[in-house]
């Protein structure tokens, strides 16, 4: 859907950064997402492991072996989505996911593919890729239209080159959080950080910036009623391509009720969840 120009929405080139998760085997955490996902480790210390593409961090490793298990009926992730640039990069990863791990789902959702798994502590995962966005299917008023279908997984299989690592380009595309209400979700999310909305299934919401099918998901379907807490989402960033667009956001944070911290690389919130949002400039 267009974006109009104006200081209420994010524009163009807004996506999503890093995602933190509270762990506790850093060791076991580390080469999971190394030899599964394919990520490069940029950086590790006895309590904390950064990895990524290139030079590019995308996921930290926060080691607490005191964490307790996430509340059952706790809000938190769904899944980090890690996107990459070719339907041979999701063969690889398909690949790597046989040969080390347990493939738990797969779909065609009309604008990606997408594969699904979850990592030894619990945390789900998404490996995709997007169509072009030309092909994306769009509704009357312009939004992104999403499905689940059925994965053609030997095409994917037959698409991979072999390699062992995420290729340059991958980033983390979208993160899907669960939450406890979707009315809160969505005052926060698009009518302060100023997301739009693009598609609703029952009891889930999809929300970009720029016309993205999604850079966020937020659904209900387990009945969170809890804050965040223990294993699991410790935060994630959302970032702005430039300082203007970050002092619009600033400014429709000050104008609610959510408390902002600012850092030296940008703003700092709490949703109602209690989820952490950190926003920065690209």
């Amino acid at each position: 859907m267009p974006t109009p120009s104006n200081t209420d929405t994010l524009p163009q080139g807004t996506r999503i950064g890093r995602t933190a998760l509270r762990i506790n085997d850093l060791d076991e955490l580390t080469e999971f997402y190394r030899d599964v996902v394919g990520l490069s480790v940029l950086n590790e210390s006895e309590t904390r492991s950064v990895l990524g593409v290139a030079d590019t961090p995308l996921l930290v490793l926060e080691g607490d072996t005191d964490a307790p298990l996430r509340h059952r009926s706790g809000a938190g992730l769904y899944h980090t989505a890690f996107r990459v640039p070719s339907r041979a990069a999701l063969g690889d990863a398909l690949a790597r996911i046989r040969d080390h791990w347990q493939l738990s789902g797969a779909s065609d959702h009309w604008v990606s593919e997408a594969l699904y798994l979850t990592d030894p502590e619990g945390n789900g995962i998404e490996i995709y890729r997007d169509f072009p966005r030309d092909d994306w299917p769009h509704s009357d008023d312009g939004r992104v239209r999403i499905s689940t279908e059925p994965l053609d997984l030997e095409a994917i299989e037959a698409a991979a080159t072999g390699d062992a690592q995420a290729p340059p380009r991958t980033d983390i595309g979208h993160i899907h959080l669960e939450v406890s209400s979707l009315n809160t979700f969505r005052d926060v999310y698009i009518d302060t950080l100023g997301f739009e909305m693009q598609t609703t299934v029952p009891a889930a919401s999809f929300v970009s910036a720029g016309g993205y099918h999604h850079h966020i998901g937020a659904n209900t379907w387990h009945h969170r009623t809890n804050p965040v807490s223990g294993r699991g989402l410790s935060w994630f960033e959302v970032v702005v391509p430039d300082q203007n667009a970050l002092t619009a956001v600033q400014s429709r944070l000050e104008s609610s009720a959510i408390p902002v911290t600012e850092t030296e690389s940008g703003l700092t919130i709490h949703d109602p969840d209690e989820i952490e949002v950190r926003i920065r400039v690209e």
